[in-house]
């Protein structure tokens, strides 16, 4: 059946005092993934963005007016010791605010967790400064839920999908990392089609996944969920609906969501269940400005690890430079990775492992992203050679520490008032030695294959946010249990990377994706005993 885009479907129409619908907030991999999954069971769900509704025809293959079209610009700031403060103060994460939310910006990278990395207190030990915790699932757990995923995703590389053609970025990493050893190296898995995949397009190579993929090749839940949730008949689809406050009952069950919309009208949507999905910063923001006598430190905070234990991955980028062109930019961004460190391993000097992924910027984000504030010969060189240029990205576990988290700012307010969230990050050691290992290790992969030179570039605004309202076993450790629903309200559900209680080497969305398809089956089972 062809898969036919967002806006070519009509949505249902709910009404504010409709208290049988599911309210979810935000559409990306966990929002947008839940409402295809609870609406394919017909459940009636209202999906509220707080960004526009951008067409594919829309977007532009031009790296700043894309970014200034897509990415959430709403006032945030940051404090805290990471470079991230220094270099961009009002910009700690690149997160996208429109219909399909970050997953029309992801680069489409799809690993899955390790066994490990669903128990890294008991397999790392007690690190000091680190608040690690057991997930209260494992990988057989998720296991199910990573295949239905990589195959709603059509993830290449799995379930007999072939895998991404090699461009030249490849082709170096992939011969640097057999001349220095390394074994595991593919150019995915990927979420971008190779060929012809669930209504999608195979790809056409252009390098602009991160500036929404006009041709549609990259799953996104714009492309692929928020569609087939629509033609249910049982999505009521809201952009440019800002939720500002969940309200509750003198029991303290959820009962409504109050949200500006596309007017600027305050209005109140009723609801059965709501489920928060929109990233874990604007997930704990929400729930800190739903605080009220019953919940005096944030709704579902009784643990007070709301907004705590924020992750953005240990990261960094290299670029190399060579005696010919490699053209970096022709073919798809990130299609290649090196796993081979991506194991626990402490005699490398820390805990938990990281990857090494291709990554291609062009001229305008490499000037700004590859050493803020540089100037002078040896950053003009950066551009100058741009076409003998060969890059990769470290993405590795970041130590989820109590101190690394998103308050809110009563100093600053958005353009609605309310006040702006916090970022403070600082990166433990355990993070930087991780991150020093990946930068060397790259531009020995670099020098085997001739590199003149080598880059280390610091971490760019986030994309990979994790914590902050993190599953634990036991309320007083986190925030939600195993399916997401929080501790404290029995009705309300954390939907995206908020709820991960680790974050693992692995790129976040696919497990993302993976938990909001076991959550719904959750919710689903216990909306029809009337559980819920």
């Amino acid at each position: 059946m062809s898969n036919e885009t967002a806006e070519h479907v009509d949505s249902a129409h709910f009404g504010l005092d409709d208290d049988s619908v599911v309210v979810i907030i935000g559409s990306g991999a966990g929002g947008g993934t839940l409402a295809h999954e609870l609406t394919a069971k017909g459940i009636k769900v209202v999906v509220l963005e707080a960004g526009g509704h951008i067409k594919h025809d829309e977007y532009i293959n031009h790296e700043w007016e894309s970014f200034n079209q897509m990415a959430w610009l709403d006032p945030r700031t940051t404090s805290g010791t990471w470079r991230i403060a220094r270099d961009f103060p009002n910009l700690p994460a690149w997160l996208v605010k429109a219909v399909g939310g970050t997953t029309t910006h992801w680069s489409g990278a799809t690993p899955r967790f390790k066994a490990h990395e669903f128990r890294t207190r008991s397999t790392y030990g007690r690190i000091d400064g680190a608040n690690l915790l057991d997930w209260p699932i494992t990988l057989d757990d998720l296991a199910p839920y990573y295949d239905k995923a990589e195959q709603k995703i059509g993830s290449t590389h799995r379930h007999g999908r072939p895998p991404m053609p090699a461009n030249n970025n490849y082709k170096v990493l992939a011969a640097g990392a057999e001349r220095i050893g390394y074994r595991h190296y593919a150019t995915g898995p990927y979420g971008t089609n190779a060929e012809p995949y669930d209504g999608r397009p195979a790809s056409i190579q252009d390098g602009f996944n991160f500036q929404g993929d006009k041709n549609k090749s990259k799953w996104s839940t714009l492309v692929s969920e928020i569609p087939k949730a629509l033609r249910t008949g049982k999505l009521d689809l809201r952009p440019n609906c800002h939720a500002v406050q969940i309200t509750h009952t003198p029991e303290g069950t959820v009962d409504s969501v109050m949200y500006i919309d596309d007017a600027g009208n305050l209005q109140q949507q009723k609801a059965r269940l709501v489920a928060v999905a929109g990233n874990s910063i604007e997930t704990p923001r929400l729930l800190l400005l739903s605080g009220s006598p019953l919940f005096p430190d944030g709704l579902a905070n009784s643990s007070g690890q709301l907004g705590r234990n924020y992750m953005r991955h240990t990261t960094g980028s290299v670029y190399a430079k060579f005696d010919k062109p490699v053209h970096m930019y022709r073919g798809e961004t990130m299609a290649g990775l090196v796993a081979d460190e991506s194991r626990h391993d402490v005699d490398r000097g820390f805990s938990g492992g990281y990857y090494l992924e291709t990554i291609a910027l062009g001229p305008a984000f490499l000037a700004s992203f590859a050493d803020p504030g540089a100037w002078g010969p040896n950053f003009a060189s950066l551009l100058d050679d741009y076409e003998n240029t060969a890059g990769l990205w470290i993405v590795g576990e970041d130590m989820p520490q109590e101190t690394n988290r998103v308050t809110l700012n009563t100093s600053v307010k958005d353009r609605l008032g309310l006040p702006v969230p916090n970022v403070h990050f600082d990166d433990h050691p355990n993070d930087t030695a991780m991150r020093n290992h990946g930068y060397q290790q790259a531009s020995l992969l670099y020098e085997a294959v001739g590199a003149l030179s080598s880059h280390h570039t610091p971490p760019y605004p986030a994309t990979h946010n994790m914590g902050t309202a993190r599953m634990s076993e036991r309320p007083e450790d986190g925030v939600v249990n195993q399916w997401g629903q929080t501790h404290d309200v029995k009705n309300l559900f954390v939907s995206d990377g908020s709820q991960f209680t680790t974050g693992a080497a692995a790129n976040p969305t696919l497990t993302i994706v993976a938990l909001a398809i076991r959550q719904a089956e959750y919710i689903a089972e216990q909306l029809a005993t009337s559980a819920l």
